[in-house]
């Protein structure tokens, strides 16, 4: 693994643990056994390692859901909440975006504004599934919100049974 995936590796885990604010230059040198020259050779700015965390981990996240033209609302739900359950019982660890939107008035705009489109692009997935923009919004709160639940307690299991509840609701018909 080349430096730099190594930099954004450790950053991102760091971050998903820390926040932003608690990462440095200098620890994640210390953690990867290099200097911070290097770190700064790859990253200029602590804003430019953010935006690249966030960008990555963005991606990775829409690679994952895929595409939600093919799926209708209870489907779409099923596989948004598959993406967070199978992240917590791999990583365990809070959504990095979700982590960083706690800080989002005292990031830099270079950090912010990725991850307010980090969400805004899960709500226009969950939206292009067949959600009207409440259920988008109700579905990403409600299963962010888990996450977080489930981190804290350190039980997965929160998640799943939230999010198999989420998906419940999302099959009943509206009266």
């Amino acid at each position: 693994m080349d430096t730099k995936t190594q930099i954004l590796d450790s950053a991102e885990r760091a971050m998903r643990v820390r926040g932003y604010h608690a990462v440095s230059f200098r620890d994640l040198a210390d953690e990867l056994g290099i200097k911070s020259a290097s770190i700064h050779y790859h990253f200029r700015h602590k804003h430019d390692l953010g935006s690249a965390v966030v960008q990555r981990y963005s991606d990775r996240v829409a690679a994952a859901v895929g595409d939600a033209r093919g799926h209708d609302w209870p489907s779409g739900v099923a596989v948004f909440c598959e993406v967070y359950v199978n992240a917590i019982k791999g990583e365990g660890l809070q959504c990095l975006c979700s982590m960083l939107s706690a800080e989002s008035r005292g990031l830099p705009d270079e950090v912010a504004v990725p991850v307010a489109e980090f969400f805004e692009a899960n709500l226009a997935w969950l939206r292009a599934a067949g959600g009207s923009e409440i259920q988008a919004l109700r579905v990403q709160a409600e299963v962010q919100g888990a996450m977080t639940l489930a981190v804290s307690l350190q039980n997965e299991h929160v998640l799943e049974r939230l999010a198999a509840q989420i998906c419940a609701d999302a099959e009943t018909p509206k009266a």
